[in-house]
């Protein structure tokens, strides 16, 4: 749903009718995962995928459809012949996918979801019904509904984000944990922040950007960074905002900044540590972090020099390198 959101406020905004297309099922291979989402307005607007274009053309020609009539429908596509003229799933696999009216419930999904909120919601598949509920206790929507999602929402998601769909006494219901997105805290607004904030960003990070010098942590320099913290790390930094599945990076090459940073960190539980530098800086690091306690499994935690090898020196190259090896870090099974 994140990766349509702006496509979804800026057609609200316009007074598009919209319809939602949904992977709520996937058996064998499948090119695109269960919660996967597609949005077409009734002026022909099309955003997201279901199967990477495999089938796009008939769920475009089935939402107009119900855009047209309100109802509600569930579709499947299985495997076919790629030589063949029939409308399916080249990869082998099979797909169900639901196609829906957006309704008041989804406009109250958007509005959280732009909040950046945990929220969850449980959609009958028999019915068009919806229950939209929040960590909190609230909930609104079809209350049949709240014995099934709230238990989940409130472990979590198990794993959150979740997206399944599960066999009920009210008929299948297609349940959605959408968390709070993931953090990434850069501490120092160097130039290799830069473009780190963006690539960033296109991958639905929260981005946090630390430092104490006014001079570099500008809106100018960082026009579209969610949070621009101009503080020393041992302020800017506490386990609120470092949770396991966040990420830090240190950038500032400066041991002002770095050991502090490193410090605070080493005593969150946020899943990726990462410490700019070369080898003779790390150990530099290392041994400050030492002095201060620190043991060298708990220093294992940071990655340094930080990202992939990926041969790149620009610092286009280095964010990218970062990135990767942060994705590979919150990838590897547990």
């Amino acid at each position: 749903m994140r990766a349509i959101l702006d496509d979804l406020v800026r057609w609200l905004a316009a007074d598009e009718s919209i319809a939602l297309a949904t992977v709520v099922k996937a058996e064998g291979s499948s090119p695109r995962p269960v919660g996967s989402r597609m949005a077409v307005t009734d002026s022909g607007q099309m955003a997201g995928s279901v199967s990477g274009g495999c089938v796009e053309g008939d769920v475009f020609r089935e939402a107009q459809e119900v855009l047209s009539d309100g109802e509600a429908r569930l579709l499947q596509y299985a495997a076919v012949d790629e030589e063949g003229w029939q409308v399916g799933l080249a990869c082998g696999g099979t797909i169900h996918v639901f196609v829906e009216p957006l309704v008041q419930v989804h406009r109250l999904l958007i509005d959280a979801l732009r909040r950046e909120e945990t929220v969850g919601l449980a959609t009958r598949l028999d019915g068009d019904q919806h229950l939209i509920a929040w960590p909190d206790g609230r909930v609104q929507g079809d209350h049949t509904l709240d014995s099934v999602l709230t238990p989940v929402l409130a472990a979590g998601g198990s794993p959150s984000p979740l997206a399944a769909l599960r066999s009920t006494p009210h008929g299948d219901v297609f349940l959605e944990v959408f968390a709070r997105p993931p953090t990434l805290t850069i501490v120092g607004a160097v130039h290799i922040a830069v473009p780190l904030v963006t690539m960033a960003q296109a991958l639905n990070f929260h981005v946090r950007l630390v430092d104490a010098r006014r001079a570099f942590a500008t809106r100018d320099r960082f026009p579209t960074v969610d949070d621009l913290v101009i503080a020393w790390p041992k302020e800017a930094l506490d386990p609120r905002t470092l949770r396991p599945e966040d990420a830090l990076v240190v950038l500032t090459h400066d041991p002002k900044f770095d050991v502090p940073a490193l410090e605070a960190a080493l005593k969150t539980p946020v899943g990726y540590i990462g410490l700019l530098g070369s080898t003779s800086t790390q150990q530099k690091r290392r041994t400050a972090l030492k002095e201060r306690g620190f043991t060298d499994e708990e220093l294992a935690r940071v990655h340094g020099p930080v990202g992939l090898d990926l041969g790149g020196r620009r610092p286009a190259e280095i964010a990218l390198a970062i990135l990767a090896e942060i994705v590979a870090v919150q990838n590897r099974p547990q």
